[in-house]
């Protein structure tokens, strides 16, 4: 029998417990993976604490939203796919269908091919990163030459995808960090410029790198703790995509600040982007020709065994000196 990594209520990752579960078989339009790999996102622990915009339907219920794996049955009507090709999940919605086991059976929408010379730890690590930061930067409100865009909690990973397809696309990139030991690995990243958002005065900062226009577009997880100190720094138009509350709180608008500039706030998902077929597929062929022609790589801070799930976690938990993604192998 298959091992799965299941939650049994709203008690944190720590109350994950490493459990047999039935080998599951695909029904129509869906195939199973023998999973290779799986990645670790920050959304999996709001959501293990019911503080994510989505909930479970049931326990016991699995966790995780990025897998890959060899394909070992396939559903009827499924003609896309083969026994025996590897595959990466998409990002989206699984409710209680987790990419946290030895066995996955997934749906066919949400099921990319494999990019060649990646191995299963990186097929694994890039979607979600990549589709997030890609729809607002390059299909919603595309930047170029020209524009300047606020990337906050750069370090994270969404956060450094952003700064590589940002430098990518010739835009002027900032990005923010807590500590200043992470300024060289964001210039590194794609990052023109560093805010280190507990010494320096943000909006003053942004103003100076801008010659006084401000930021066309914010690319902001933080929450309730920065919007106001880059606010009085935006352009004409600008928009902020808001994707997650890494400080807890929801942001108090700075509705002043908005109204002066014409300003929008975009409460924003990828999951929104992955569930329109025409978008999704605009996004897939997008990462494969970057990763193709070196544009992006994905970055893997750690790899950690099947057994270590918790442990992983505890590390997600802490501040790191190191970045990228944080992995488990299932060893399969």
């Amino acid at each position: 029998m298959p091992r799965a990594w299941r939650i049994h209520d709203y008690s944190g990752y720590q109350g994950l417990r490493l459990e047999d579960e039935p080998l599951e078989e695909p029904g129509a339009g869906e195939i199973r993976l023998k999973v290779e790999a799986f990645a670790l996102n920050w959304g999996d622990q709001d959501l293990m604490k019911d503080n994510y915009s989505f909930s479970f339907r049931h326990f016991p219920a699995r966790v995780g939203i990025e897998a890959a794996g060899v394909i070992d049955a396939v559903g009827p009507g499924v003609e896309a796919f083969d026994v025996g090709e590897r595959v990466s999940t998409l990002p989206y919605f699984y409710y209680d269908r987790g990419a946290s086991t030895e066995s996955l059976v997934i749906d066919t929408r949400y099921v990319a091919k494999a990019p060649p010379n990646l191995s299963p730890v990186e097929c694994a690590s890039i979607w979600m990163q990549y589709l997030t930061a890609w729809f607002p930067l390059a299909e919603v409100t595309p930047v170029g030459p020209g524009s300047h865009v606020l990337v906050t909690a750069a370090t994270g990973t969404a956060g450094a995808a952003a700064l590589e397809i940002g430098r990518a696309r010739g835009a002027t990139m900032i990005g923010t960090t807590r500590f200043e030991r992470n300024v060289d690995y964001l210039k590194r990243m794609g990052a023109d410029h560093v805010i280190v958002s507990g010494r320096d005065d943000v909006a003053g900062m942004i103003e100076d790198v801008t010659g006084g226009k401000g930021i066309d577009v914010a690319f902001d997880p933080v929450g309730a703790g920065l919007i106001s100190r880059y606010s009085p720094a935006l352009a004409r138009n600008a928009r902020i995509y808001f994707y997650g509350t890494l400080d807890k709180q929801w942001p108090a608008l700075p509705f002043v600040d908005m109204f002066q500039t014409n300003a929008v706030f975009q409460p924003y998902s990828v999951f929104n982007y992955v569930e329109d077929e025409a978008a999704c597929a605009r996004g897939r062929e997008a990462v494969y020709g970057m990763l193709r022609d070196g544009v992006i790589r994905p970055q893997i801070d750690r790899v950690y065994p099947m057994e270590k799930y918790v442990e992983a976690f505890d590390y997600l938990s802490q501040p790191r000196s190191t970045h990228g993604k944080v992995m488990i192998e299932t060893g399969l």
